[in-house]
């Protein structure tokens, strides 16, 4: 599919579905009927504001001048993200319906056990579009300014530091509560909407430290409101090069990302997410585009559907035995 003019007649159809490309019985669009030929939903799991978010509106608006129709932002959030991926699992699957998904995905079965959709089967991967490397943040008026001096101060609270992240189970929770271990200290992760929230409590002195995105973050550090102890991610990053690996500042195990990503739900029409995949990727490389992102501390990805699907796969074994080990699950 090379143009958004190009139409599925009856007999592309056919030989798709002969060729394993296309499964008839999902899809719901006329067999002549371009894509898109109305309004596309772009489901974010968590609110407004935080990279999640911002992020897609930007891909949003390169979609709507790409396809000349309206790809509207809708959040969904709550539930550690369960809520936004539960409404797409349960969307018509007729091309008109995208989950914008977050690194919790690939952990909700391991936290919450069962859930009202399959994480496997329910969603299918369209393109890995963002890698967000999460940053171990504090208010500039705490008393610790290094790394270790935080962990010292920790350490000498006998109920530990609390730390705030943009949901349960997501990669930033994760790699904080890695850290914990790591550190030998205690932490409580406090979780909520999405960073933009998180970031409001450790700005008012509410909570101790975050560790995720560094988008929201920026014009505060730029003010000198918060301060930057490190980095979760092997190899410093060009997001923000003045921050200190956590590697290199003594606990190789501890690296983490968060991520995002397009899904849809199963049965959408293989042609149809052959389009929006290529139109990811190309929105991702576009200069505009790479530089706003890379401007939020955010790094564009752009994968194939297979790639992505490895990825998710690797998060989930990944991340499984910490949760596991950390006792995180949650009862329902």
């Amino acid at each position: 599919m090379t143009s958004i003019k190009q139409r599925l007649n009856r007999r592309d159809i056919l030989g798709l579905a002969a060729g394993g490309g296309l499964a008839l019985s999902g899809f719901r669009a006329r067999a002549d009927e371009a894509w898109p030929s109305r309004s596309v939903r772009l489901i974010s799991p968590y609110g407004p504001g935080g990279s999640n978010d911002t992020s897609l509106r930007i891909l949003a608006e390169r979609f709507e001048n790409r396809f000349n129709q309206r790809f509207i932002v809708e959040n969904r959030s709550g539930a550690g993200t369960l809520i936004g991926n539960e409404a797409v699992a349960h969307a018509p699957p007729d091309g008109y319906t995208f989950l914008y998904a977050a690194a919790p995905y690939a952990t909700a079965e391991a936290i919450y056990g069962k859930l009202n959709y399959d994480p496997r089967k329910d969603l299918k991967p369209i393109s890995l579009a963002i890698i967000a490397p999460v940053f171990l943040i504090v208010n500039a008026d705490a008393p610790y300014k290094t790394l270790a001096e935080f962990i010292a101060y920790a350490k000498g609270l006998p109920n530990g530091v609390t730390f705030a992240s943009p949901g349960a189970g997501s990669g930033p929770h994760l790699a904080a509560e890695l850290l914990f271990r790591e550190a030998g200290i205690k932490g409580l992760n406090v979780a909520f909407r999405g960073d933009s929230t998180a970031y409001t409590e450790l700005l008012a002195g509410r909570v101790d430290a975050t560790l995720t995105a560094i988008t929201v973050a920026l014009p505060h550090i730029r003010a000198g409101k918060l301060r930057v102890l490190g980095v979760a991610a092997k190899d410093r990053t060009s997001v923000y090069p003045d921050a200190p690996t956590l590697v290199e500042q003594g606990f190789p195990r501890v690296v983490g990302s968060a991520w995002f990503g397009f899904m849809a739900p199963t049965g959408t029409p293989d042609a149809v997410m052959a389009v929006f995949q290529q139109a990811v990727v190309n929105a991702l490389m576009e200069p505009g585009v790479k530089e706003k992102l890379q401007l939020q501390g955010l790094e564009p990805r752009g994968t194939s559907a297979a790639e992505f699907g490895q990825f998710i796969e690797e998060e989930t074994a990944k991340w499984g035995p910490i949760i596991r080990d950390a006792g995180l699950q949650v009862k329902q």
